[in-house]
């Protein structure tokens, strides 16, 4: 694309995105550390995901089917989030109903996670205040019912913006587009939503992982309860807590992105790949993978998947 024949705000939009580039060596090294980084973290989910389902007592114990789904929906985000980066390191025009697709897989699996660690921290806070309705609370039908609700609430913001598209522009899925989010807004109010929306939701999951925090330390003082149960119980929900903080880093991504649109544009390029590595690829990544590691139950299993070892390994699972 010419310069000259584009419109300033356009030329700002293409210099705050870094799209106007020229597909040379230093492009191509920077796409291939990204595509690389991403698929080796990808493969690492997916035999998380694949030990989660390998085993019954996994598929059927709440507290793994919520982890499963949370590996799950970080796996989509990190795949998707790694195409809308090819389509802007190509200055790529998709049609919009390609990028629909695309954002609805990013947005959903974003929003997710955090919801999800509300409802695993809320396990945990059953497992250890009420040990003996536990069970009976935290049934496989009755957690797979609070993931179909998490999964609707995480879609809520995406239905909303595509049924108000299709009633007002419903040709406009054909037209090509740059892919981003921003670029499927028809109105303000579109914007207002979407960020109002995602900060309700992040305040809430604090303040539930922050409560059941509080009411898992309070239990553990209790004569009756199980003190090495409780501790670990404390330990996870202070994770969740750490996790949304990593969640939460994907929002830095556009205010450091702004401030480093101010610099010169070749350093500005090498520095949005560490940025987005930073703040889009390693928190998704990490965050399940050390939540998996510390599982005295999942942790043996899932290192002999990782090194290609098909021994009898039986899974303990600590219900509490």
């Amino acid at each position: 694309m010419d310069e000259a024949n584009v419109s300033a705000e356009d030329l700002s939009f293409i210099h705050q995105q870094a799209f106007l580039v020229q597909l040379d060596g230093q492009i191509i090294i920077r796409l291939v550390i990204v595509l690389s980084t991403s698929l080796l973290f990808f493969y690492v989910n997916s035999i998380m995901f694949f030990t989660v389902r390998s085993k019954p007592v996994f598929r059927e114990t709440s507290r793994y089917i919520l982890f499963a789904n949370i590996v799950l929906s970080d796996s989509i985000l990190l795949l998707s989030n790694t195409v809308l980066y090819s389509f802007a390191v190509a200055y790529l025009y998709v049609f919009k109903a390609v990028c629909s697709l695309v954002m609805l897989c990013c947005i959903v699996s974003y929003t997710f996670t955090p919801l999800n660690l509300a409802v695993m921290s809320l396990e945990r806070y059953v497992a250890i205040c009420f040990p003996l309705q536990h069970a009976e609370i935290t049934t496989q039908r009755r957690t797979n019912i609070a993931l179909g609700v998490v999964w609707l609430l995480a879609s809520l913001n995406f239905i909303i913006d595509m049924f108000y598209t299709t009633v007002t522009m419903p040709h406009s899925f054909i037209a090509p587009t740059f892919c981003t989010r921003e670029r499927l807004f028809i109105n303000k109010w579109q914007l207002d939503l979407f960020y109002g929306l995602n900060g309700f939701y992040f305040v809430g999951v604090a303040v539930i992982i922050m409560y059941t925090y509080v009411a898992i330390m309070i239990a553990a003082r209790s004569i009756s309860t199980d003190k090495e149960s409780a501790k670990k119980a404390r330990k996870t929900v202070l994770l969740h807590l750490i996790q949304l903080g990593l969640c939460l880093s994907s929002y830095l991504y556009s205010i450091f992105e702004r401030m480093l649109s101010t610099i010169s544009l070749t350093l500005y390029l090498h520095l949005r790949v560490l940025l987005f590595c930073v703040t889009f690829i390693l928190p998704r990544c990490l965050s399940p993978l050390i939540y998996g590691l510390r599982d005295d139950a999942f942790r043996p299993l899932f290192l002999s998947y990782f090194r290609c070892r098909s021994g009898n390994i039986k899974p303990a699972v600590i219900l509490h």
